[in-house]
């Protein structure tokens, strides 16, 4: 099964993330963390601006962020929201495990 986590957000970030981390560097981040926690997975890493989204999943997501039902950056791990604003590594880590049936160490 293909896994693939896609991260959302904006070259600006949003008023309550200011001190967070990109959405750019979210996925940068998660990418470099979960490939060292996961070498055997084959995951694909896709930032997705909001202001130019590219597929149907896209476009769905990048209007619910700018509706304000979710912050940014917001993490979707094979179609499925698993983080938003401030991501957290154990969590998603938690999520890819599961999905990958790998025993997270």
């Amino acid at each position: 099964m293909r896994t693939v986590i896609s991260v959302y957000g904006a070259e600006e970030k949003c008023a309550s993330c200011i001190h967070l981390p990109s959405a750019i560097e979210t996925k940068e981040w998660l990418e470099a963390a979960l490939n060292r926690k996961f070498p055997d997975a084959a995951i694909e890493y896709r930032y997705c601006d909001i202001q130019f989204p590219q597929t149907e999943e896209d476009r769905y997501y990048a209007g619910k962020i700018q509706a304000d039902e979710y912050f940014y950056p917001l993490v979707v791990l094979n179609g499925r929201v698993v983080a938003e604003g401030d991501p957290h590594l154990p969590d998603i880590a938690k999520e890819v495990a599961a999905l990958a049936d790998v025993a997270a160490e």
